[in-house]
Order: C-alpha cells, then sequence, then structure tokens
C-alpha cells in the first residue's frame, strides 16, 4: 500500500486537502487529509504544499521508433516522459518505418517498444490513401483513433489525404468502431500553402507559407464531413484565432469535433523568433500574439479542450542548425519533457488555477484517447499515475539536461515555472531528482 497525503491534491472537481489510499496499483480509498489511518504496512508521502495532480497523458507524441530510432526512441521518449510528470503517452503513426497503417506494422511497433518504456504508451493508427481496409483490423487490434493529414507529412510512408480518400475511409471508420474511436486531423488545405519570397534564414518568410486560411479551410471541410458521416473528429494542434473560431462555430452546430493545442503556441509568438533559429519551425507555424491570446481564450472557454506536446523531435543536421534555413529544416518541436513547466508558466500568469491544468493535460487527453476509465484522473478505480510539482519554482531550461535524445529545444535557456517533484506510475514512484528510479515499468495499452 502507498499513502500520499498533501494540502493541494487535485480531483476532478477541483482542488482539497485529502489522503490518497493506493492498493495494487490503483486508488483504493480518497480519505480526509488527518483521515491517514494505520501506515504501519504502507510507504508514506506527505507532499506538504506541493502540487498533487493525475499523472499526465501526452495525446501526440512521434516517437519515431522503429525505422528512426536516431529521431527518437521508447527509450529517451519514455525518459523525458517520467521527468516531466508525463505517465501515459499516445504514439503517432508516422515517421517509424512502416507507418501504423496496417496491423502488421503495429505489432512491428509495439515488438520495438515492448521492454523499453518508462511510462504507459498506447498508440494511433494512420489513415492514407488505400488502406480503408486495414481501419477495422486495427481498431480490433487495439489503436485508440486514427491520423491523417491534408498536406504532405514530409515522409513518404505517410501520404497525405484527400477528400476523395476521406470519403471513401470516414464510413468504414463508422460502421468498425461505432463512433469510439476519433479521426486526428492535421488540418491545412495544400491548395492554400504558398511558396517562399524572400530570405530563408528569415522566420517570417517561412510563416508566410503557411497563412491562417489553409487551416481554416481544412478544418471547414472536417467539420462538413463530421456532420455527413456522424463521426468524430479532432483537429490537432490548431494554431491561430481563425481556426479555432472554425471549430467553435462547429461545435455550436452540435458536431463532435474537438480541438487541441500545444505549449509552443501557448509560448512563442513569431515577431520573436529570430533570423536562423530553426528549433523553433513546426506546421502549423507559431503564429502572432493574437492568436496566441485567442487559444489561451480558447481554453477558458472550452472550445480548445486540450493541450498536448505534439513532440517532434530530429536530429539536429534536419533542423538546419548551421544554416538556419527555415525553409530546409524539419518542422518539430521537441518539448515532452517541459510540457507541463511551459503550460503552467502561461496559465499561472492569466489567473488558470493546476486543475485547470489537469483538465487540458491529463483528463481531456485521455478521454480522447479512450483511456478516461483508468487514466488521467485521481478516483477510486484508476490507475495510481500521480505528479508532485511544485507550482512555485522557477528553473532554468538547459538542453544538454533533457532526457530526449536530442537536446535541441526552442525552449532552451528560459526560466519556467513549476518543476517536478515526482512521477508515480501505478503507485511506483519512477521519477524524482535523482533521475529515473525504476526503469521498464511502463504497459503497452
Amino acid at each position: 500500500m502507498l499513502v500520499v497525503r498533501g494540502r493541494r491534491i487535485v480531483f476532478p472537481d477541483g482542488e482539497r486537502p485529502a489522503s490518497l489510499h493506493i492498493e495494487r496499483g490503483v486508488f483504493s480509498e480518497v480519505r480526509a487529509f488527518d483521515a491517514v489511518g494505520d501506515t504501519s504496512d504502507a510507504e508514506f508521502v506527505d507532499a506538504g504544499d506541493l502540487v498533487v495532480m493525475p499523472g499526465l497523458v501526452d495525446s501526440h507524441v512521434h516517437i519515431n521508433e522503429p525505422g528512426r530510432t536516431d529521431w527518437e526512441g521508447f527509450d529517451t521518449a519514455t525518459r523525458a516522459a517520467a521527468a516531466g510528470g508525463i505517465t501515459t503517452i499516445v504514439d503517432m503513426p508516422l515517421n517509424s518505418i512502416p507507418a501504423t497503417t496496417d496491423v502488421e506494422a503495429l505489432e512491428v511497433k509495439r515488438a520495438a517498444a515492448r521492454g523499453r518504456c518508462h511510462v504507459d504508451v498506447a498508440f494511433w493508427g494512420g489513415i492514407v490513401p488505400g488502406n480503408a481496409d486495414a481501419i477495422a483490423p486495427l481498431a480490433n487490434a487495439g489503436v485508440r483513433g486514427f491520423k491523417c493529414f491534408l498536406t504532405p507529412s514530409g515522409v513518404d510512408e505517410f501520404q497525405s489525404v484527400g477528400e476523395d480518400d476521406l470519403r471513401r475511409a470516414l464510413p468504414v471508420l463508422a460502421r468498425a468502431t461505432q463512433g469510439r474511436l476519433p479521426l486526428l486531423v492535421h488540418a491545412e488545405d495544400p491548395r492554400l500553402l504558398c511558396d517562399a519570397d524572400g530570405d530563408p534564414r528569415s522566420y517570417i518568410t517561412f510563416l508566410a507559407t503557411r497563412p491562417p486560411a489553409a487551416e481554416v479551410a481544412a478544418i471547414e471541410l472536417i467539420a462538413a464531413l463530421t456532420a455527413e458521416y456522424h463521426v468524430a473528429t479532432h483537429i490537432v494542434h490548431v494554431s491561430s484565432s481563425a481556426g479555432l473560431d472554425v471549430v467553435s462555430k462547429a461545435r455550436t452546430r452540435g458536431l463532435t469535433v474537438t480541438a487541441e493545442t500545444c505549449p509552443h503556441y501557448l509560448t512563442f509568438v513569431a515577431d520573436r523568433i529570430q533570423d536562423g533559429a530553426t528549433a523553433f519551425k513546426c506546421a502549423p507555424p507559431i503564429r502572432g500574439s493574437g492568436d496566441r491570446d485567442a487559444l489561451w481564450q480558447g481554453l477558458r472557454s472550452g472550445v480548445c479542450r486540450l493541450v498536448a506536446s505534439d513532440h517532434s523531435p530530429a536530429p539536429p543536421a534536419m533542423k538546419a542548425v548551421g544554416s538556419g534555413d527555415f525553409l530546409a529544416a524539419w518542422g518539430g518541436i521537441a518539448s515532452l519533457e517541459v510540457s507541463l513547466a511551459a503550460v503552467w508558466t502561461g496559465a499561472s500568469t492569466r489567473g488558470f488555477l493546476p486543475a485547470d491544468v489537469a483538465r487540458w493535460m491529463s483528463e481531456m487527453p485521455a478521454g480522447l484517447a479512450g483511456l478516461g476509465a483508468t487514466k488521467g484522473a485521481i478516483r477510486s478505480g484508476c490507475d495510481a499515475d500521480l505528479v508532485i510539482w511544485d507550482p512555485d519554482m522557477r528553473w532554468d531550461v538547459k538542453g544538454e539536461r533533457l532526457q530526449q535524445r536530442h537536446k535541441l529545444t526552442p525552449y532552451d535557456g528560459m526560466t519556467l515555472r513549476g518543476a517536478v517533484r515526482a512521477t508515480y506510475l501505478r503507485g511506483e514512484r519512477i521519477w524524482d531528482h535523482r533521475g529515473l528510479v525504476a526503469s521498464s515499468r511502463g504497459h503497452l495499452l
């Protein structure tokens, strides 16, 4: 048995003092703060005034193994997750070779992950041109939903889909899953992307190639298809105020369209990105301060339901660190370990509470991935996944100390607020200030 007592324990209905009793890896009982009982046969942890929150669930992670393990892998990605208070991640179907677009590829990925994960790992399947027949088998094999790109993904093994492809796939998805599994969409309309015109080292040159209009048009298409085929759709990494407005209108119409944003869109703004700083390149791009403010407001209103990292690292050479060429650089930001602190740094200055962060980064992503019965909340019967963190501690990000395979991140040198003190997976402490203290405890979900 493990008993965790604290004055700031975050439950689905808010924050309050309590003592948590954990048996066989699940929350067995929630008692009052002073009702600890006999702990002679239990490990006892007094968190004091630290925040005790459900372990984070990151529903948007590119692990890249097998095939591109030199970019990132299960060992390093899940170490970074544990260090950041993340106890469950959901792996994206692309950048690995093979891509997770059929059951055989899923089993190859699971074999690569087995015994190498320090937190729990679930998997998204992929929808690409011509694989509609693989949707039902993948759903039966346990993927948590499906991801597609409307614009080129950047890797040959995962081709983008058009409207005709989706019209073939969505009826299959609706029949095969009865609405249980969502379609996740990288929503940019390739017809509205622009050719570069200007200095390739200038961030503004890159920004102009991917205007908000491309995001708007793609989300409008997905909303129309959602209404026609009665499927649940989820727009990943919304970056613009205009894109969020389309999601809001779709939800007002009663459509099952949800959206996420990412720590980098909530943290950075385009006019502060220096020439050649390719660590900031991602797609859709980081936009202006008005878009950043709108995304925070979207989280406040509930139009934007969750925050996920979109952790997508690559070797420094692929990020064109030497030349600083934004047009040549790989588009992806590495942020898995710093996501909690990055979000809290912005949230705490805007009047949000740890309970808001728990909703965005634990409860809602768990629900998206169909894991809400066991993950994302401190509740009797749920897995005893916890992060204990200091919301007031400020710390400087030093890239070389991060657990991810490659240390390049746009957060390098930033001072963030909120430091993880311990991470627990099913009641076992796996991370503390000394580093990883229990390895390979993760399950494949």
